[in-house]
């Protein structure tokens, strides 16, 4: 409080002086003789009255001066000791304070722009920031390789550089997934291409975020006609080994010393062996070409027909074509419909697909308590989801990661295509299919639909 009654003291003072002037100015003004005095009292009169406002005005000039080291973020600014009095000394250290917590700030800021423009630079991930549709004001260094594109900064440009990349964002709109291909002087790349959007400061930002998975999808490729081969030669070896087998043990049966054998030499004995060894090989191809037609069928799944289909009427008529099997096995089959009521899709593709699926239930629901098939339709999210669940035997997690390879099955006179033509219908419609299971637990699997 002392302080604040200096600077009062020093303003009165001032006012006192400003007074005292304004009191001899009277006393003498008119006064021809005095002509020359009035004119210094008057002159003293004004730089008093200007020395005031000055000494008044010190906290506004300060302010200013400190508002426009912030505007131009210039920290070089120094707000000195003040010679008004120590409440004045208090204001300007909160103004150097103040310049010291922005500065470190900008500091700290700049670097994590800086550690962060380095990430960005190195992430082994394509990366571009458009700004309304036109100007691009980020591009690391993969983008630039992948897209051929190095300096460049136009949405425009870009375009006719890759003129099919940046036709397929176009399409993709603000938000959205896709695999494009393109070609980069000469080489096809296959892209997985991630876009989104946001409003910022009244620009729209387009991120756009892709990577090259060409190799991947090769190595995935591979793997799974290794996978694939590992499977057909094992059953047609099965096959044709025994068919080996038995043609030349007929080939001894009819053979002597090289030569046919005489037809009085074939007794009735050889007979019955020969007419069993045909009928086995027999067996054996007709199981070959069964394996052949269900390797058909997973090649040849007709192109859906998508419609509105009424999920009532769809659960409605596969109860009917399953009541007789699950009646006989004691099963039973619980519906329920959340909050849906119609789906798009092929009815005679999905039909055959919850057939296969509530079957391969039926088969886990052998000597199960109280066995139970849960048929359940819902909405999650911005998906449409029809669930089968059951209490039955469950699935090894060893089994889980094959159940969607053709030909492999759980069961011993399985085909192994089930799971893997369901997989395929689903992928058909756009969706998914997803199983999870645990031993003794039972099986979940849902089938994703898009809306």
């Amino acid at each position: 409080m002392r302080f604040y009654k200096k600077f009062t003291f020093k303003v009165a003072a001032r006012l006192f002086m400003i007074l005292a002037v304004m009191a001899a100015f009277a006393l003498i003004f008119g006064d021809d003789r005095l002509f020359f005095n009035q004119i210094i009292l008057f002159i003293v009169l004004v730089l008093q009255v200007v020395e005031l406002l000055k000494f008044i005005n010190h906290t506004n000039r300060e302010l200013a001066k400190f508002l426009l080291a912030i505007k131009y973020r210039d920290f070089s600014i120094n707000f000195s000791k003040s010679k008004i009095g120590q409440s004045f000394d208090e204001l300007n250290e909160a103004f150097t304070e103040i310049i010291d917590t922005y500065k470190n700030v900008t500091i700290e800021n700049e670097g994590q722009f800086h550690y962060l423009k380095m990430v960005v630079s190195n992430i082994n991930i394509g990366i571009i920031s458009l700004e309304n549709n036109e100007n691009i004001v980020l591009i690391n260094k993969p983008a630039e390789q992948a897209l051929s594109a190095e300096g460049v900064r136009n949405w425009k440009i870009l375009k006719s550089k890759q003129p099919s990349f940046v036709q397929e964002i176009d399409a993709i709109g603000d938000t959205g997934r896709k695999l494009i291909n393109i070609d980069v002087h000469g080489e096809n790349r296959t892209l997985s291409v991630d876009v989104n959007s946001m409003i910022m400061l009244n620009k729209t930002y387009k991120l756009i975020t892709f990577q090259d998975i060409k190799g991947e999808i090769e190595q995935t490729e591979i793997e799974a006609w290794h996978k694939l081969i590992r499977i057909l030669t094992h059953e047609i070896m099965n096959s044709a080994t025994p068919i080996s087998s038995l043609t030349e043990t007929m080939q001894t049966m009819l053979e002597k010393d090289g030569k046919q054998r005489p037809l009085e030499e074939l007794d009735e004995e050889t007979i019955e062996d020969l007419r069993f060894s045909l009928k086995t090989i027999q067996k054996r191809s007709n199981g070959m070409v069964a394996f052949i037609n269900d390797y058909r069928k997973l090649t040849k799944v007709a192109k859906p027909k998508l419609e509105s289909v009424t999920v009532q009427e769809l659960f409605s008529s596969i109860e009917n074509l399953m009541s007789s099997q699950l009646s006989k096995e004691n099963i039973r089959l619980e519906i329920r419909i959340d909050k849906i009521t119609t789906m798009q899709m092929d009815s005679h593709l999905i039909e055959q697909v919850l057939i296969n699926l509530i079957t391969n239930s039926i088969h886990a629901l052998e000597g199960a308590t109280n066995p139970t098939i849960h048929l359940k339709a819902y909405k999650d999210y911005d998906k449409q989801v029809i669930e089968i669940r059951d209490n039955g035997c469950g699935i090894s997690k060893k089994e889980l990661n094959q159940i969607f390879v053709p030909f492999f099955s759980t069961k011993k006179h399985g085909s192994g295509i089930g799971l893997s033509l369901s997989k395929q219908i689903m992928h058909l419609h756009g969706g998914n299919i997803k199983v999870s299971s645990e031993l003794g637990e039972g099986t979940e699997i849902r089938l994703f639909f898009r809306e």
